[in-house]
C-alpha cells in the first residue's frame, strides 16, 4: 500500500472518540465517498499501527468491528479487503472485474488504456 493510502487512515488524538473508533468511521467514511471501493485491499494491522503509532490490537479491534459489520472482510495471510458486496452476482462481479484489472496491470496496460478496452469490451459483448 503506498503513502497516499495510507493517508486514508487518520487519527485525531484530541479526540473524544476512540481510536478504533475513529479508524472504524474513517474506513466508511472513505467508502462512502468512493476513496476506498469494493476490493480495496486495507493497509496490514502492524503496517497501519506503525503509520498511526497506535497498538496493533487497537487496528485489529477496528478491523474485526468492520469485519462483524460486513464491511469487510479478511482473507487470511492474503490480508483484509472492502467486502465486494451482499449480493452474490455484484460479488462475483466485482471480483471478475478486480482479476480483469491485475491482469492488465500484469500486461502494462493502466489507466484510460485499461478503462477504453474494458468498456470496449462489455458495450460489444454484454446486451
Amino acid at each position: 500500500m503506498t503513502d497516499a493510502a495510507l493517508d486514508l487512515f487518520a487519527i485525531d488524538a484530541g479526540s473524544t472518540e476512540p481510536p478504533y473508533r475513529q479508524l472504524h468511521d474513517g474506513v466508511l467514511r472513505a467508502i462512502s465517498d468512493g476513496r476506498l471501493t469494493p476490493g480495496a485491499k486495507l493497509p496490514t494491522v502492524r503496517g497501519l499501527a506503525a503509520h498511526l503509532g497506535l497498538a496493533a490490537n487497537t487496528i485489529a479491534s477496528a478491523y474485526r468491528a468492520l469485519e462483524a459489520d460486513g464491511v469487510v472482510e479478511g482473507r487470511g495471510r492474503a490480508g483484509t479487503f472492502v467486502s465486494l458486496g451482499d449480493d452474490p452476482v455484484d460479488a462475483a462481479a466485482r471480483k471478475a472485474a478486480l482479476e480483469a484489472v491485475e491482469r492488465l496491470r500484469s500486461l502494462g496496460v493502466t489507466g484510460e488504456r485499461a478503462e477504453r478496452l474494458l468498456t470496449e469490451t462489455v458495450r460489444g459483448r454484454i446486451v
